[in-house]
């Protein structure tokens, strides 16, 4: 089955991902993508979370921390700002802290720990993530285009519901040890009852989020994930370990798309030793790729005489991607 085939087959998976090792296309793939179905007539939003995102440099337009961006008719993209993310973050907790006690101040032990929290090694991906929540909670768009991280950050992504529940249970043990404070419970106004449900509004909301969010990322009739690999030995073990692994978390797999291929037409013609051998090599590995892979191999897509960048560009890709009339 061709990727076209999948899509149009699969109406109603509307959240599409790709993901693989960094470097190999994955962004690229994304936009292109975006790119074919804006031109079916519907509206696309392609969004990164990655924190090294290059959709600027694809798309050559500035369009970091700046909501989606109109890119053409019908195509959105949108780099996610997490440091952004994290200080609005500090300031919503700040806030709500102030109105469920009463404060015209924050305490120095909590906002302590707020600084504290901020800086930990996971809170860029808790960001991001929560972020991306918001995106696909929205629903303003007929399709959602994933420009995943590399693989190992993105079955972090995939276990985020764990992640978020253990922070959960540091919010609910802080909100007990607050009553600790002196200064807090002296100026507090409201009964333990409000206070309680307050609380648990906030703790069923967050559940709420993850819910929604981790359901997408696994559900079998709206989501479609597709590997990205180039024909070398590392790539393809690589590849077949992180697809194992994604099967643990039950994430829909749909195929593989086979990037940078060297035309093997140019084998007839006077070209250097260097690319002779790298085209047997590469030939043995595409035997190994359908092979491994099977039927799951949706495209061979060449690789290019320059860098995919700007629309020209992206609509070639498209249509290597999909076949003509991108």
């Amino acid at each position: 089955m061709s990727l076209r085939e999948v899509f149009d087959n699969n109406p109603d998976r509307r959240y599409i991902m790709f993901g693989g090792k960094g470097g190999l296309g994955k962004t690229t793939f994304s936009a292109a993508t975006a790119y074919w179905l804006a031109k079916q007539g519907h509206k696309v939003l392609v969004f990164s979370v990655d924190p090294q995102a290059s959709l600027s440099d694809i798309f050559k337009r500035d369009i970091f921390g700046k909501g989606p961006v109109e890119i053409m008719p019908n195509l959105y993209a949108q780099e996610i700002d997490a440091d952004r993310r994290i200080r609005e973050y500090q300031e919503e907790i700040r806030q709500k802290i102030r109105d469920m006690y009463g404060l015209d101040e924050m305490p120095e032990e909590i906002e302590n720990y707020i600084q504290a929290a901020a800086a930990e090694p996971a809170m860029e991906e808790s960001a991001i993530f929560d972020e991306v929540v918001d995106i696909v909670v929205g629903g303003e768009y007929d399709y959602y285009i994933y420009d995943l991280v590399p693989l190992g950050h993105a079955l972090y992504y995939l276990s985020m519901a764990s992640v978020y529940d253990e922070w959960i249970d540091k919010i609910t043990k802080l909100r007990q040890e607050m009553d600790e404070y002196q200064q807090v419970a002296a100026v507090m106004q409201r009964s333990k009852e409000s206070e309680e449900d307050q609380i648990l509004r906030e703790l069923q909301d967050i559940k709420y989020r993850i819910n929604t969010s981790s359901s997408i990322l696994t559900d079998k009739q709206k989501t479609a994930f597709f590997f990205v690999i180039i024909p070398e030995e590392m790539i393809i073990l690589d590849t077949q370990k992180a697809a194992s692994l994604f099967a643990k978390f039950d994430v829909p797999l749909l195929g593989y798309l086979v990037n940078r291929v060297i035309p093997p037409e140019l084998a007839s013609q006077n070209i250097p030793d260097y690319l002779v051998h790298r085209l047997e090599m590469q030939k043995d590995y595409l035997t190994k790729i359908d092979k491994v892979f099977g039927g799951q191999v949706m495209a061979r897509i060449p690789e290019f005489e320059r860098d995919i960048t700007g629309l020209p560009m992206i609509e070639r890709m498209a249509e290597a991607m999909f076949g003509g009339d991108a």
